[in-house]
């Protein structure tokens, strides 16, 4: 008997899906730090510093389920990669990969960016892999990074 295994479609940020945005987020956060006060404030209130700043959110959806979140949130003169978070049941099924290209390709094609940026911790040695298999470099964390458990800062130059 064959399984068929249904792709996992991504797709934009509705008021009705923020519970997801913070869920999933928070269930990584605290698995590997602890929510920040900038984590919680964005978190609770995405469109307020996210989408209502010209951000975009995205959900990776398999089987009617909601497993995986991104989000590209305006900065300076780019964007950040930012609030990457796959469901503990779905990880190592390259969810967080197809978030990312998606993220790419919306940020080069439809925003027309010139660069990404990224903040991580050393310590998430998978995300960093993949961070790098998508061509993002490392570059130097500024003093007032948003993130107390920030020690990498990555950029993906897109043209």
């Amino acid at each position: 008997m064959n399984t068929v295994i249904n792709p996992v479609e991504i797709i934009t940020y509705e008021d009705n899906y923020a519970s997801y945005f913070y869920d999933l987020n928070v269930e990584w956060l605290k698995t590997f730090f602890y929510v920040e006060p900038f984590d919680e404030e964005v978190l609770s209130n995405p469109d307020k510093y996210i989408i209502n700043k010209g951000g975009h959110i995205f959900f990776a959806k398999l089987n009617n389920e909601i497993v995986g979140t991104v989000a590209l949130m305006p900065k300076e003169e780019t964007f950040e990669l930012t609030k990457m978070a796959v469901s503990p049941n779905h990880r190592g099924h390259k969810i967080g990969q197809k978030l990312m290209q998606h993220c790419i390709d919306f940020a080069k094609n439809e925003l027309n960016l010139n660069n990404l940026i990224l903040y991580s911790n050393t310590k998430l040695e998978n995300a960093i892999y993949i961070y790098r298999k998508y061509g993002f470099i490392e570059i130097p964390v500024e003093e007032n990074s948003p993130y107390k458990r920030s020690d990498i800062k990555m950029k993906l130059i897109l043209r």
